[in-house]
């Protein structure tokens, strides 16, 4: 079955872009689009697509906030988002996660990577691009970036001292910004293995996805910021 695609940015030529290589590439279909953040909200909650793909600088409603709204923390149903933007600053990369999009790339990223990002988005895994993934959440305690008692927070999620020393490696490739095959490949285990320790570590640590995964792992020192 195709994956069904949102798309909404407020620039016609780069919605229409998008729906081009999208609706060109064999196994995804774009089921409607916006050029606002409200009417995003709106048609996506009535579509139910398997992926929306967000700017982030929208009219009436940013992306982030439109993001919160339709895959937030206190989302019961929530719906799979990747943001894409022209800005690559810290700040909306950390709101963007906190918010609940599964992946963050930039527009300069190309067609190839949209493409991988929005198949592992429907697959319940992240894509980041890769210049953001080297430093991703590198502020991540700085009092800006951030937030207070919101879903990243490591107080609303299990302390990690049950991991296994093999979840705690696999975590930590999680972190690096690597794929379950990557994984696999990297710790020498099949990729049901992989995905395996991946699922039971969200379990433990009460992560609803990889990206809440890294977000932890830069929380609690697991892992450094480049």
């Amino acid at each position: 079955m195709s994956i069904r695609v949102f798309v909404a940015d407020d620039q016609d030529l780069v919605r229409a872009g998008f729906k081009l290589i999208l609706e060109n590439t064999e196994g995804i279909e774009v089921v409607g689009d916006a050029d606002n953040g409200r009417d995003a909200v709106t048609k996506a909650l009535h579509l139910r697509p398997d992926v929306c793909l967000f700017d982030i600088r929208m009219p009436e409603l940013d992306g982030i906030e439109a993001t919160r709204i339709i895959a937030g923390p206190d989302v019961a149903d929530p719906l799979k988002v990747v943001i894409i933007t022209t800005f690559d600053m810290d700040e909306y990369v950390y709101g963007a996660l906190q918010a609940g999009a599964i992946g963050f790339l930039l527009k300069n990223a190309g067609p190839e990577l949209l493409i991988q990002a929005i198949r592992a988005a429907s697959e319940g895994d992240s894509l980041i691009s890769p210049n953001i993934t080297t430093r991703l959440l590198r502020n991540i305690n700085h009092p800006d970036l951030a937030g207070s008692g919101d879903s990243g927070s490591p107080g609303n999620r299990g302390d990690g001292g049950d991991l296994t020393p093999r979840e705690e490696e696999v975590l930590a490739a999680v972190a690096d910004g690597l794929t379950n095959q990557e994984i696999a490949e990297k710790l020498f285990f099949s990729l049901g293995t992989a995905k395996a320790h991946v699922a039971s570590i969200m379990v433990k640590l009460h992560a609803r996805n990889r990206v809440e995964l890294v977000i932890w792992a830069y929380e609690t020192g697991r892992k450094k910021g480049a």
